[in-house]
């Protein structure tokens, strides 16, 4: 797969993300956007990210850009940095992807890159910032530790008091920095599963293999939940006293009524009991993708600056708007993915009202969602495909197998059709990776996950056998 830019940035096999392909890449990134005067510079635990970073150092600091390097830390956590010091960031992380793949994530001070800056990046290929006097390289080892105190300073010692939670550490680079805030915030962590070798662990397509490992976890060692996160952790992953995991867009509709927000953004793929619990007027459906989601905060605050907006995906990467309260102090906005509340947030509010994480999510509207991926197929494929299905109603027809007829489709992105029963089947090739996604809602977890099963055969049959 040749490297790919896009909404996370860029990505590709390491073996093609060569030095003067990432060179040029930050170069024109610091060409075309604002910097603040300086770069922040962050990696995952992958073998090739040491060597990626200090290319990314370099470049910078070739074109008289100075370099803050803060090491292995959460890109959440480099965001944060970033916007504290009002500079720009390049975290290098492949997320959930594969080891032999790698990528830059692009932060300008306000936050993660818009469409826009995408396209001026882009533009600005081959005719990126010009060398300089090479700029100075400073360290920051406390990149880390500070984003660890913001949740510690607003929950308090006690808001997970009485929990012994599993912590999935593999090679997530917050597997230690989730152990050290659950600890703070009173709770009881057990480390579990940590791997020096890097594990692409997709939160939002957990195989049956890890499912049952997690529900093992809980059983061996009397857990009340088990939490995790992808490789560069940006998303969470929450499982109940069963091990039964908890979707993202559930943990974000819970963060989002646990913070008191009023206004939600958040893509079509989520789970819709959201408009149930929160009112279609406070709701705000985009596009799949974080740059779309800000987008949607961004124009809600421009309409009301002191709006309580907060933002999620379905892959529970949180996103707030405002500065909220919790039970201790204030939390600081932070308008890009973060794992750490959406796993916080619901455990201290089940603690609150007395009730285990399963009761919780119980009371909620009862819709139920999920997802998987076809791997390795080209998204232009998958795109081919979708847009013929899109077009024609006699192939939707032979291709969904819902129990009952076709109610509307919505080509908000991908193909999402809806059913006379309420079942959902939404199709997307992955912006980021060759993947074709498959998401499916019903009235019970069953029953989306018949969905997503019966269509992945089917769509794996079409698109491998083009």
């Amino acid at each position: 797969m040749a490297p790919k830019f896009g909404t996370s940035g860029l990505r590709g096999l390491v073996t093609e993300l060569t030095p003067d392909l990432v060179t040029g890449y930050v170069r024109a990134f610091l060409a075309a956007c604002p910097t603040g005067g300086g770069l922040q510079v962050g990696r995952d635990l992958r073998e090739s990210s040491p060597a990626i970073a200090a290319i990314v150092a370099e470049a910078a600091r070739g074109a008289g850009v100075p370099v803050t390097e803060c090491g292995v830390l959460p890109t959440p956590a480099l965001a944060l940095a970033a916007q504290r010091a009002g500079q720009a960031a390049v975290m290098v992380t492949g997320s959930h992807i594969p080891a032999d793949r790698n990528g830059l994530k692009f932060y300008v001070p306000a936050g993660e890159i818009s469409k826009a800056e995408e396209q001026a990046i882009q533009g600005a290929l081959g005719t990126g910032a010009p060398d300089a006097d090479r700029a100075p390289l400073v360290e920051d080892a406390g990149a880390g530790d500070a984003f660890r105190d913001r949740y510690v300073t607003a929950y308090g010692g006690g808001a997970l008091r009485g929990l012994r939670i599993g912590v999935y550490q593999h090679s997530s680079v917050a597997r230690d920095m989730l152990v050290e805030v659950l600890g703070a915030l009173g709770a009881e962590p057990v480390p579990l599963g940590r791997s020096d070798s890097f594990v692409p662990v997709d939160t939002e397509a957990l195989d049956p293999a890890t499912r049952g490992m997690l529900a093992g976890w809980c059983a061996d060692h009397r857990l009340d939940a088990v939490v995790s996160t992808d490789g560069d952790a940006d998303r969470p992953m929450v499982a109940d006293a069963s091990g039964r995991v908890v979707p993202g867009d559930i943990l974000g509709a819970l963060t989002s009524r646990a913070l008191g927000a009023g206004t939600i953004c958040t893509p079509i793929s989520s789970n819709s009991m959201v408009v149930d619990l929160f009112g279609p007027e406070a709701v705000h459906l985009t596009r799949i993708g974080s740059p779309y989601v800000i987008a949607a905060m961004e124009a809600a605050l421009a309409d009301d600056p002191a709006a309580r907006v907060v933002g999620y995906e379905a892959n529970g990467g949180f996103l707030l708007g405002f500065p909220a309260e919790g039970p201790a102090g204030t939390l600081e906005p932070l308008m890009t993915r973060d794992c750490v509340l959406p796993i916080v947030a619901p455990l201290a509010a089940a603690v609150a009202e007395g009730r285990t994480l399963a009761q919780l999510v119980a009371a909620l509207p009862p819709r139920f969602t999920a997802a998987d991926r076809i791997q390795n197929v080209p998204s232009e494929a998958s795109a081919a495909f979708i847009a013929r299905l899109a077009d024609d109603a006699a192939a939707r027809a032979a291709f969904f197998e819902a129990g009952a007829p076709e109610r509307d489709t919505d080509l908000t992105d991908g193909l999402r059709v809806s059913f006379d029963t309420g079942a959902v089947v939404h199709l997307r090739p992955s912006g980021n990776a060759p993947e074709c996604r498959i998401y499916a809602e019903a009235d019970s977890p069953e029953a989306a996950e018949a969905l997503v099963a019966t269509h992945f055969a089917r769509l794996a049959e079409a698109l491998r056998g083009a």
